[in-house]
């Protein structure tokens, strides 16, 4: 698969795609004219790779986590720790996004009454 065609299928930048190569995240073989390459499987990789990094985690955590997900020996207490902080970040801004929506309803309501 070329990066053009991962592209389209995944919704992802060709900037964004070798990008993600540039971060040790995604792989790729070259053509013999220099052309990217890229395995049966990346369509899932760089969907995985845009749902973590719209939960928020860093290019870095997502590098450490990508390679435990396939192969369970990886797995590290220390892996975990990490996991755990980041899904209490996520959690906490979901609350936050919960408030605000909230404030956002009774203003709505408010308006409607109003009107």
């Amino acid at each position: 698969m070329k990066i053009g065609d991962l592209a389209a299928a995944t919704g992802a930048s060709a900037r964004s795609l070798r990008y993600y190569e540039e971060q040790g995240l995604l792989s790729s073989g070259r053509t013999p004219g220099g052309q990217r390459t890229y395995p049966a499987n990346a369509v899932e990789r760089v969907t995985l790779i845009q749902s973590l990094l719209a939960a928020g985690l860093t290019s870095a955590t997502i590098h450490d986590v990508l390679p435990c997900i396939s192969d369970e020996t990886l797995r590290t207490p220390w892996l975990a720790g990490r996991l755990c902080s980041e899904l209490d970040r996520v959690e906490k801004q979901i609350d936050s996004l919960q408030r605000t929506r909230e404030i956002l309803a009774g203003l709505v309501e408010e308006y409607r009454v109003s009107s």
